[in-house]
């Protein structure tokens, strides 16, 4: 093609599709796997940030940027995962208008049963699937990856 773009060759074209399907897949499979803890991947992304957290709290806004979610989406994640007692949200007391969301112990509970499960499943969909190599050139790879897109 001579439109001026700078074209994918045939090996980086296929590297990219099989980058975006094997992350979905990983997804999916980590998803499937925090299913019978009632939790969904998004989900547990909160509890962990939460359960890191100094106080085992953190500004909504904060927290959206931490765990990569609109502030919409988190919201509607939240108040699914307050409806189950996971965490509860409450008003900043410094400003009035920002809002706190804290893990409960419930939430630290169900991580607590959730985590061994999903460390294993990420050890079997990523970290021991991936030669040791490779893995390190991941890790090199989506530093970089973060480095240009932040």
């Amino acid at each position: 093609m001579s439109d001026g773009a700078d074209w994918l060759t045939d090996s980086q074209q296929e590297i990219w599709r099989d980058w975006l399907i094997g992350s979905a897949k990983m997804n999916e499979f980590l998803d499937a796997d925090l299913r019978p803890y009632g939790l969904r991947l998004g989900e547990y992304a909160i509890l962990v940030n939460l359960s890191e957290a100094p106080d085992c709290e953190m500004r909504m806004a904060e927290l959206a940027w931490t765990v990569h979610q609109s502030r919409s989406r988190l919201t509607h994640a939240v108040t699914r995962m307050e409806s189950n007692g996971l965490l509860k949200r409450t008003t900043a007391s410094t400003d009035r208008r920002g809002v706190i969301a804290r893990i409960t112990q419930h939430g630290l509970d169900v991580l607590a049963a959730a985590a061994p499960s999903h460390v294993a499943a990420v050890r079997k969909v990523f970290v021991d699937a991936v030669d040791p190599e490779d893995f390190q050139a991941v890790g090199r790879a989506m530093k970089v990856v973060l480095s240009v897109t932040d």
